[in-house]
């Protein structure tokens, strides 16, 4: 049939009432003639000439075949999530109800394509819809800290470890349970939780000289102004922990009292053990310990973190080659320091008098610089312990009660 013109020969009728195909294809055909006008039968139709140019560009690549109707969806859907996907997600975040959409994003990478993952927004509204994201609760804005935080510097694994006990608990038979936690700043790698009957100097030693043989000793320690970490009643403030972390040239830090945002990484560390440990305790104590040590091996191992750019603190962790000697060497001093033992009642004896430093470096060298004037600085390996000035020799601030330092006897001899 001669397709003539669109209204008188085939008595154009509205677009809904005919075949879309059809029309299209006599359109094309028209258009196709020698000498057709495009704008003309743009107008007769009507329709827009960009849309007349792409029913011809697909009718040439495609045919007739070109002409039908696509789907109107975009091609990629990245907020689209299947079901097995939604279950898997759901199962993640029931067995680790701290780990948030990204880090269940990276999980289901390790096992599954790109383009099977849908993006962490579509996770986290799967967490929403199904219950799973509790509201934060708005928490209290603190007064700013007096003094400086620490500085130290963080650049590779073992520059900084920071340890702290976690919150005590209670398992089911009452038993009362206190891990002490060790971990690296920089690779966020756990290196220990173990459940201690008391905070001791000698259960805690214990564990650091098997953490130090293991992996090496760290070039500085974090810790809180709590025991055994540091002698909150006395000047110099050392314990015989810390002086023993000295000792073996490891720099003793310590965050500023009332500020655990000093060690906040650590703090954020409990905050998950609190969630996923605490709120469900094991039996006894021994089997609280086999909890942990599981919880450890999944948060080193399994769990990925953001600042490791979605790795393992496993993967990116390297033992230390500062390595731990089998007894701990002397503190030397320069010549120009006098080099004196503290005795085992915690005194420092110099010059005929002696004055009580700390019971936590007795055993340990001390040096003594002559500042001239009478004054003195008494010095723990890199560290100035105090200052003081003839007959009597004061750790760390003014000391009143001048009459208590009565001069000693059995050690006159001078520099």
């Amino acid at each position: 049939m001669a397709f003539g013109s669109f209204s008188g020969v085939c008595g154009w009728m509205p677009w809904k009432d005919q075949d879309l195909v059809n029309q299209r294809h006599e359109f094309v055909l028209r258009a196709l003639e020698p000498g057709a006008n495009i704008s003309a039968l743009c107008r007769e139709l009507p329709v827009s000439r960009k849309t007349a140019y792409k029913w011809l560009k697909r009718f040439r690549e495609r045919g007739v075949l070109g002409l039908e109707e696509l789907e109107r969806g975009p091609a990629r859907t990245p907020l689209a999530c299947t079901a097995d996907v939604a279950v898997e997600v759901l199962a993640l975040r029931r067995a680790h109800p701290t780990w948030g959409a990204r880090k269940l994003r990276a999980v289901l990478l390790r096992d599954r394509s790109a383009s099977e993952v849908p993006s962490s927004r579509t996770i986290g509204r799967v967490l929403h819809r199904a219950g799973e994201c509790k509201p934060r609760r708005a928490r209290k804005r603190r007064k700013a800290a007096r003094g400086q935080a620490p500085e130290v510097v963080v650049e590779g694994p073992n520059d900084l470890w920071t340890v702290d006990f976690k919150g005590w608990w209670r398992t089911r038979d009452g038993s009362k349970c206190e891990p002490l936690t060790v971990r690296d700043a920089w690779s966020r790698y756990v290196l220990t939780i173990d459940v201690l009957e008391k905070p001791s100097y000698e259960l805690v030693r214990e564990v650091f000289e098997r953490l130090f043989e293991a992996y090496g000793l760290p070039k500085a320690l974090l810790s809180d102004n709590g025991p055994p970490f540091v002698a909150t009643s006395g000047q110099v403030g050392h314990t015989r922990l810390s002086a023993w972390w000295a000792s073996l040239g490891i720099r003793v830090v310590r965050s500023r009292p009332g500020c655990p945002q000093d060690n906040g990484g650590h703090e954020r560390m409990h905050r998950d053990m609190a969630a996923e440990l605490e709120l469900n305790p094991a039996a006894e104590p021994s089997e609280q310990q086999k909890s942990c040590s599981r919880w450890r091996v999944e948060f080193n191992h399994h769990r990925p973190h953001q600042a490791l750019e979605q790795s393992t603190p496993a993967s990116v962790y390297r033992k230390s080659r500062r390595v731990y000697p089998s007894s701990p060497p002397e503190l030397v001093y320069p010549e120009w320091m006098a080099t004196r033992r503290v005795s085992c009642s915690g005194a420092l004896r110099w010059r005929g008098y002696h004055r009580h430093l700390s019971t936590g470096l007795a055993g340990h060298n001390v040096g003594v610089e002559d500042l001239g004037s009478k004054r003195f600085r008494v010095w723990f390996g890199p560290e100035c312990i105090g200052e003081g000035v003839l007959p009597w020799v004061a750790p760390l601030g003014p000391v009143t009660d001048l009459e208590s330092t009565q001069p000693d006897n059995t050690d006159s001899g001078d520099v």
